[in-house]
C-alpha cells in the first residue's frame, strides 16, 4: 500500500482544498471545495450522511465561505460520491447527463438492504460485508442534479474558473473531471485511484486510457484523485501504464478462450503488487472482455460475484498455505 496520510482537509491551492478519508479503499472517498470571496464550491459529498456532516462541519469551521455552499459537482453516480447530496439544500447541484441517469440504478435504500440481506448471501455477502458494512445506509433521500451537460461546462466560483470536463464512459458512465486551468488543480473523481486497483464498472478501458492521456495533457501541478492520498502526473502514468498492460494481457487471455476469473488469476500484476483492492482485476479484465467481444461489462452483481471468489478465495489459499 502507499504512504499513510491524514483524514480531513488539506490544502491544494490558495482557496481549493481536498477532504481526504484513508485508506481510500471501497467507500472511503475523496471531495473537494474551491473558494473565493463569499463563493464556493463542493465537489462531491460522502457515502453516508454522518460522514457527508461531518466533512461539512470542518470545511466551515477552516473556510468561512463554506457556511453556504452555492454549487455541488457529482463527478459520477457512485454513491461514495453522491449519497451525501440531500445535505447540501438550496445548492445548484451539477453533474453530467448520463451521471444524472445513472444515479437512479444503485439508490441508497438498495443498498441498506443487501447489507440488511449480506449475512444469507454466501460468500458473496461476506464480501459485501467487508467492502461496505462501515457505512449507514439508512435515512438516505436520493437527491440528483437539478443542471446537466454533455462534453464541457464551465462554472464561475468568484473569479475561479472550474471547467467541467466529461471523458467517460470509463469507471462509470458519466465521469468527470473538475479543472482549475488558472490554478492547474484537477480533481479526477474516480479516473484516479492512488496506490489502488481502478475498477472499470462501465468501460471501455480504452476510454479510460485517453481519459489519462487527457489529464496528461492538461499538466496539472496538483492533483486530488477520487480515493487516496494526494497525487501528481506521475501516478496517472502509472495508471496508464497499468490499464496498457492489462489491455494486452487480457487479450491473450481472451484469445486462448479463459474466463474473466481464470484470467485474473494468470496475468502477473508485480509491479503494482502493493496497490489496494486486487480483486477488482477480475473485473477489469471481464470489462475488456466485453469490449472485445461486444457484450459489454458485466453486470454489478455479477461482478462482485467474481470479486468474492478473487478475494476470498485467494484468501482461503493463503490460509491453507499458512
Amino acid at each position: 500500500m502507499g504512504a499513510s496520510y491524514e483524514r480531513g482537509l488539506a490544502e491544494v491551492g490558495e482557496g481549493i482544498h481536498a477532504y481526504l478519508q484513508p485508506d481510500g479503499g471501497w467507500g472511503w472517498s475523496n471531495a473537494g471545495l474551491v473558494s473565493d470571496g463569499e463563493a464556493s464550491l463542493l465537489i462531491d459529498t460522502l457515502f453516508d450522511l454522518k460522514l457527508t456532516e461531518a466533512m461539512l462541519a470542518e470545511m466551515r469551521r477552516a473556510v468561512p465561505a463554506a457556511a453556504r455552499i452555492d454549487t455541488l459537482v457529482n463527478t459520477h453516480a457512485n454513491g461514495d460520491h453522491c449519497y451525501g447530496n440531500q445535505l447540501l439544500g438550496g445548492a445548484r447541484i451539477v453533474a453530467s447527463e448520463r451521471t444524472a441517469t445513472e444515479m437512479d440504478e444503485l439508490p441508497p435504500a438498495a443498498m441498506a438492504a443487501l447489507i440488511e440481506q449480506a449475512p444469507n448471501m454466501g460468500t458473496l455477502g461476506e464480501f459485501f460485508l467487508r467492502c461496505f458494512s462501515s457505512f449507514d445506509f439508512t435515512g438516505i433521500e436520493p437527491t440528483p442534479p437539478g443542471e446537466t451537460f454533455s462534453g464541457e461546462l464551465s462554472l464561475r466560483v468568484g473569479s475561479r474558473e472550474v471547467r467541467l470536463l466529461e471523458v467517460g464512459p470509463a469507471h462509470t458512465r458519466g465521469d468527470t473531471i473538475a479543472w482549475l486551468p488558472a490554478e492547474r488543480v484537477l480533481f479526477s473523481g474516480d479516473i484516479l485511484f492512488k496506490d489502488a486497483h481502478p475498477i472499470a464498472w462501465a468501460g471501455p478501458v480504452s476510454n479510460w486510457i485517453a481519459a489519462c492521456e487527457r489529464i496528461e495533457s492538461l499538466a496539472p501541478q496538483a492533483i486530488v484523485p477520487g480515493h487516496g492520498a494526494l497525487a501528481d502526473l506521475d501516478d496517472v502514468r502509472e495508471l496508464r501504464a497499468y490499464f496498457d498492460y492489462l489491455y494486452e494481457q487480457a487479450r491473450l487471455a481472451h484469445a486462448d478462450g479463459l474466463e474473466p476469473l481464470a484470467a485474473a488469476r494468470r496475468i502477473s500484476m508485480d509491479r503494482w503488487a502493493e496497490w489496494g483492492e486486487p480483486e477488482r482485476l477480475v473485473v477489469n479484465v471481464a470489462t475488456i472482455f466485453g469490449e472485445l467481444s461486444g457484450a459489454g461489462p458485466p453486470n454489478p452483481l455479477e461482478a462482485f460475484q467474481q470479486m468474492a471468489e478473487l478475494a476470498l478465495g485467494e484468501r482461503s489459499a493463503t490460509d491453507e498455505a499458512g
